[in-house]
């Protein structure tokens, strides 16, 4: 233990995953803070910190199969000259899981409360939503820890990395779930966002690789671009409050 503290290579290979699972931990914090608007206020952040720690065990818990994890990647069958891995079955699946649940929350969104109330007393309880969090965890879990198993050799850094990251994402997943349901436009372009992230599961579960760094990288510049909107919208309501203050009775 004390040679893995003293090496720095250890220390390198520790940080550079724990950035690496938060970059990754992203789509997970925006999903769960979607799902966890449709509860209660009071429940909203246990909720949140649940879906967590649920994260973070079913990470490790991966973690310690790591002969299964590394078996998932060898083809199962095969498909029109298709290989299909255990791996890829559990993307395809997620994918689908999350471009319909993500649709389904765009509709909903432009619906209205009126027409999703039907569904709501239904698909809105605590623990059909824990359950919807548990699944995309899986998906979004199962992803990162192959990478980290690509990038690290020592399992001990491996699960301190992934302890790291969801403490952080702990952290912040409060204050941008509470923006996220603050402003309908960034909540819109939330959903576009996981949207493009079920695509991406649904090719790499078809043997595509699509470098997620492109969609971060478009999503970082949509809310950039929608902050300045929201910057702006602010500043325009408040001339015309002060403008409205000032004008004189007629």
């Amino acid at each position: 233990m004390i040679e893995l503290l003293s090496d720095p290579q250890i220390w390198i290979a520790f940080f550079t995953l724990t950035a690496l699972e938060l970059v990754l931990g992203i789509d997970n914090i925006i999903f769960i803070s979607i799902l966890v608007d449709k509860l209660p206020k009071e429940r909203q952040e246990f909720t949140r910190r649940l879906g967590l720690f649920l994260a973070m065990f079913m990470r490790i818990g991966l973690l310690l199969t790591l002969s299964w994890i590394v078996g998932m990647t060898q083809p199962l069958f095969s498909v029109v000259g298709q290989d299909f891995s255990g791996r890829d079955l559990v993307l395809l699946a997620g994918g689908l899981f999350l471009l319909w649940k993500s649709v389904g929350e765009i509709h909903e969104t432009f619906e209205g409360a009126e027409g999703g109330a039907a569904s709501a007393t239904v698909k809105n309880t605590f623990q059909g939503i824990v359950l919807q969090i548990m699944l995309i965890d899986l998906v979004f879990s199962l992803d990162s820890i192959i990478t980290a198993v690509g990038m690290v050799d020592e399992i001990a850094v491996m699960i301190a990395a992934v302890i790291v990251s969801v403490g952080m994402m702990m952290f912040f997943a409060g204050p941008i779930g509470r923006f996220v349901s603050e402003h309908p436009t960034i909540k819109m372009l939330a959903l576009s966002f996981l949207v493009v992230v079920a695509v991406v599961l649904i090719a790499e579960g078809f043997g595509h690789h699509v470098p997620k760094g492109y969609i971060y990288s478009a999503m970082a510049f949509s809310v950039v671009v929608e902050m300045l909107n929201i910057r702006l919208r602010k500043r325009s309501t408040r001339a015309e409050l002060e403008a409205t203050r000032y004008e004189p009775n007629s």
